[in-house]
């Protein structure tokens, strides 16, 4: 089970925290994070095994537990907000195999935007927030429009 909870958190992390793995892999900290996470709801597994309920409940209830703590994903509100408001763009690094990497960047750069605006799953829909961050997106869009940029 425990093996099984590592790998559903390891792909949870890929699908909707990206930059955070990728921070966790820079430093070398991966395993012990995820480890350390799934030990966590060892209490829980126990607790629901015992009342009988089936594996993929199990895994689900502490899949959940495990990211709770995660917040909302940075990654994938940009990926929405990039293909609603910058479509042809959008498609252009999707197409070139440049989207994952380019939504990555765009978390750094949009980054005190996020932590002025305190982001979370109660603010994702404010409109300021919103203006604020595709303002900041054009902005990262301007520099690679640069001759130093792509």
């Amino acid at each position: 089970m425990q093996q099984r909870l590592v790998s559903k958190l390891h792909n949870h992390l890929q699908q909707f925290y990206p930059e955070l793995l990728i921070g966790l892999e820079d430093r070398g900290e991966t395993n012990t994070y995820l480890n350390q996470k799934t030990n966590r709801v060892e209490s829980l597994i126990q607790r629901l095994k015992a009342t009988g309920t089936p594996n993929y409940i199990i895994e689900e209830e502490c899949l959940h537990t495990l990211t709770a703590d995660l917040g909302v994903s940075r990654y994938n509100y940009l990926q929405a907000l990039l293909e609603q408001e910058f479509e042809t763009v959008y498609y252009r690094m999707w197409g070139t195999g440049t989207l994952h990497y380019e939504l990555i960047n765009l978390i750094n750069f949009c980054a005190s935007i996020f932590e002025s605006f305190d982001f979370c799953e109660a603010n994702e829909d404010d409109r300021m927030l919103r203006y604020a961050i595709i303002g900041t997106v054009q902005e990262y869009l301007d520099t690679l429009n640069q001759p130093h940029g792509l």
